[in-house]
C-alpha cells in the first residue's frame, strides 16, 4: 500500500468525498497502489453501533430504532415524507450527540467540536496531536490505524481536510500516527488546508506532523512522492471503487464530480475564491463529460452531485447535447441562458432535477457592489423559467454585505416573498469577511473570533448594519413572513442542499 488516502472525521455522512476520488483515480491511472479510507463515514457507523446508558425517554426511543432509521434513510418513500424524514434524521443525529455528550463534545450529522478546543486555533490543534486520546473517534481511528499499519505500512498518508469539522480529529489522528512511529510521509490538503496557506500571517501549521501541505490540487505532489510522473494527472477518471457506496446516509448511491477547480465569473467581492486568488482550472469539457457518463455506467448512482463552484453555460449546454445518463444537480450563475424556459427545459430533460443559485441579494444596488453581474429582474426570470421546467431551485442569500441597508434588505424581503412560488429551497448566510478579501482593507475590522487560523474577521458596518441587527431582521421579519416561512421549513434538517434533490417532484 504505497498510498494510503484519509477523509476524517466528521462531515456529512451522505455521499463519498469527491477530492479523495480523483486523487485515487490519478494514482491509479500512474499504476500506484492507492487505498481510500472514508473514516468520516466509519467512524459515525462506529458510534451508532455503541450502546449508550440509560437516557431520556427520547434519546431511548432514538437508540433502540437507530438500525431502523438508518435503513429508513436509505431508502427513497421516506422522502415522500418530510415529516417522517426529519423525525428519523433528527433520531439519528440525536444518537450520536449523546454519545459526543458523555466524551464532553458536541457532534450532529453535520457538525463536530472537541472538549473547548477550537479548530482555527493553532495551540489547540497541537494539544489535539499532543493527547489523541482525548479525542471522541480516538478508540475507532486507533484500531483501524493499528491494523493498517500492521499489515503493510504505507509510503504516503495523505489526509484530505475540508472543513473546520476535520481538523481536530485530523490533528489526533497525526499524533496518534507519530506516537506510534509510523515513517510515512505525511501529506495534508483540501479545502480547508487550501485557504489556511493562502491566509496572509500563517503561524506553523502541524510542524513536526505533516511533511507537506497542499495548496489546491494534490495530484501532482501525491505522485512526485509516489516517485511517479505527474503527467495527466487531471485526466484520470475519479477512482470511487474504493469507497461503500451502499453505506452512505443518502436512497441510492449520490456520487460527487468536479468539472472545474475554482469560479469561472471569479468577480464577486465576497467570495473567498476570489480573496484567495484560486485560478480557474476546467477539465476540457468533452473530457467531463465522458468521464461523467463512465462513472454512470460503472456505479449506477441515483444522483449525481456537480461540485463545482458555478457551472458554467458550455458545461450546460454539453448536458444537454449529451446528458450524463443520471439525475443530477450543482451550482449555476444566473445567466441567459437559465431566463430561457426552453433551455431549462432541455436541461429537465438531459436529468437535471435541481440548480443551486447564489441569488445574494433581490436589490440591484447591493448586487452591483457585490459583483454578481446580474439583476433581481434576471434572477426572478432564472426561477420561473426553472420552475416552469421542472428544475427545483435552492436559492442562496446573502445580509450584511458592507453594501447592504436595513432599507435594501427589506427589498430583498420583498423580492424572495414575491418569487417564492419558485423557489423550493433557501439558505439564509450572514456575510463573514475573509480576512484577506479586498474590501478589508477600506474597513475598520476587528477580531471575528479568537484563533490565528481564523479565516474572517469582523469589521464595523459603513451604514451600521451589523450582524447583530442583521439577526434582529431576519429572525423577526424575515423568516416569519408567510410566504418565506413555509419554505425554511422545508429545508432537509442537518443534510441540506445534499438531500434536498429527492424531495423534488416534477
Amino acid at each position: 500500500m504505497p498510498v494510503l488516502l484519509i477523509h476524517p472525521p466528521a462531515a456529512k455522512p451522505c455521499e463519498p468525498p469527491p477530492g479523495l476520488a480523483r486523487l485515487a483515480g490519478a494514482l491509479a491511472g500512474a499504476g500506484i497502489t492507492c487505498r481510500v479510507w472514508d473514516a468520516g463515514l466509519e467512524g459515525l457507523l462506529y458510534l451508532l453501533r455503541l450502546p449508550l446508558p440509560a437516557q431520556d425517554t427520547w434519546t431511548r426511543r432514538a437508540v433502540k430504532n437507530r438500525q431502523t432509521n438508518l435503513a429508513a434513510l436509505r431508502s427513497p418513500a421516506i422522502f415522500d415524507n418530510s415529516d417522517r424524514y426529519s423525525r428519523t434524521v433528527k433520531d439519528i443525529s440525536r444518537v450520536l450527540a449523546s454519545h459526543a455528550a458523555l466524551h464532553g463534545a458536541e457532534l450532529t450529522l453535520a457538525d463536530y467540536s472537541d472538549n473547548g478546543l477550537s479548530p482555527v486555533c493553532s495551540r489547540d490543534l497541537e494539544r489535539a496531536a499532543e493527547q489523541p486520546e482525548s479525542n471522541l473517534f480516538y478508540h475507532y481511528f486507533s484500531l483501524r490505524l493499528r491494523e493498517m499499519l500492521a499489515r503493510n505500512m504505507p509510503r504516503v498518508i495523505g489526509f484530505s481536510i475540508n472543513f473546520l469539522s476535520q481538523a481536530l480529529t485530523a490533528w489526533a489522528m497525526m499524533g496518534f500516527l507519530r506516537r506510534e512511529g509510523c515513517r510515512s510521509a505525511i501529506v495534508l490538503g483540501g479545502g480547508l488546508i487550501t485557504s489556511w496557506l493562502r491566509r496572509p500571517g500563517l503561524p506553523q501549521l502541524a510542524d513536526g506532523l505533516a511533511d507537506h501541505l497542499a495548496a489546491g490540487p494534490g495530484e501532482a505532489l501525491l505522485l512526485r512522492l509516489a516517485g511517479c510522473s505527474e503527467a495527466c494527472a487531471d485526466a484520470c477518471l475519479p477512482d470511487y471503487s474504493g469507497f461503500p457506496l451502499d453505506e452512505y446516509f443518502s436512497p441510492g448511491r449520490i456520487l460527487p464530480f468536479s468539472a472545474a477547480a475554482g469560479c469561472y465569473w471569479a468577480a464577486c467581492s465576497f467570495c473567498p475564491e476570489q480573496a484567495e486568488g484560486n485560478p480557474y482550472r476546467p477539465l476540457p469539457i468533452a473530457a467531463a463529460g465522458a468521464q461523467l457518463r463512465e462513472l454512470v455506467r460503472l456505479h449506477k448512482p441515483r444522483l449525481l452531485h456537480l461540485v463545482d463552484n458555478a457551472l458554467s453555460p458550455a458545461f450546460l449546454k454539453s448536458m444537454i447535447e449529451n446528458p450524463p445518463g443520471a439525475a443530477w444537480y450543482g451550482f449555476a450563475r444566473v445567466t441567459p441562458e437559465l431566463q430561457d424556459e426552453g433551455f431549462c427545459r432541455q436541461l429537465r430533460e438531459s436529468g437535471c432535477v435541481m440548480l443551486q443559485l447564489g441569488l445574494e441579494s433581490g436589490d440591484d444596488g447591493v448586487l452591483a457592489q457585490l459583483g454578481k453581474g446580474i439583476t433581481a429582474a434576471q434572477s426572478a426570470r432564472a426561477l420561473s423559467a426553472l420552475h416552469r421546467a421542472g428544475i427545483g431551485t435552492y436559492g442562496y442569500l446573502l445580509f450584511g454585505t458592507p453594501s447592504e441597508t436595513g432599507e435594501s434588505a427589506r427589498r430583498t424581503l420583498d423580492f424572495t416573498a414575491a418569487n417564492s412560488r419558485y423557489i423550493d429551497f433557501l439558505n439564509l448566510a450572514v456575510f463573514n469577511m475573509p480576512v484577506n478579501a479586498a474590501d478589508a482593507a477600506s474597513l475598520a475590522t476587528g477580531a471575528f473570533y479568537d484563533g490565528d487560523l481564523a479565516l474572517y474577521t469582523g469589521f464595523e458596518h459603513p451604514h451600521g448594519w451589523g450582524r447583530s441587527q442583521v439577526r434582529r431582521f431576519l429572525d423577526r421579519e424575515f423568516k416569519r413572513h408567510p410566504a418565506i416561512a413555509p419554505i425554511l421549513r422545508r429545508d432537509p434538517p442537518f443534510f441540506t442542499s445534499n438531500h434536498a434533490p429527492f424531495f423534488i417532484r416534477p
